[in-house]
């Protein structure tokens, strides 16, 4: 019985550490595109300029992208196949956890009640990133990449969910790859 609870908690563990760096991902795409068309990219700084986040976060953003572009066979290039931009958005989780618990009698008022209540109040910012594939050419957006996960606060582990965010979301490229 002991070793039952034990796994129980050992699962709830697992399950909760795994719902915290789980990033929602979705992308959209012209079916019409031959994709394997593309091998150079430069960042689209007209778009780029225009997210609403600080500078240092966009440096981030983009040494992540750039990476993962390079990794995939891409090279960075002054006459590109594709451009990037991105855009974000960003929202205030709020959530607040009420505990009643105590003792009495019946429905309602209770005369007798032993025991504290307690409330915590808990805050989370979570961020959308968009990452746009424009083809350089026709100046037409042929892919694009949207993850959604809790940010990061800490400046140490900033570039790390960063890295992860953007990971997630080009792993879906190219399309019908997956």
């Amino acid at each position: 019985m002991r070793s039952l609870k034990i796994t129980s908690v050992l699962v709830l563990f697992v399950l909760v550490l795994a719902s915290c760096s789980t990033v929602k991902v979705a992308t959209d795409y012209d079916k019409d595109v031959n994709f394997n068309q593309y091998q150079s990219f430069a960042f689209f700084k007209p778009g780029i300029d225009k997210a609403e986040i600080s500078d240092l976060d966009k440096k981030r953003i983009l040494r992540a992208i750039e990476s993962e572009m390079l990794q995939k066979g891409f090279t960075k290039s002054d006459d590109p196949d594709l451009l990037v931009s991105i855009f974000t958005k960003t929202k205030e989780n709020i959530n607040i956890y009420n505990n009643n618990y105590g003792y009495g009698y019946g429905w309602g008022w209770h005369p007798w009640y032993w025991g504290a209540g307690y409330n915590t109040v808990n805050s989370t910012t979570e961020g959308t990133l968009y990452i746009d594939l424009i083809d350089a050419g026709k100046k037409e957006l042929v892919w694009q990449g949207m993850g959604t996960a809790a940010l990061a606060k800490d400046v140490d582990r900033k570039q790390e969910r960063i890295n992860e965010i953007v990971e997630e979301i080009l792993e879906k490229y190219p399309p019908g790859k997956n």
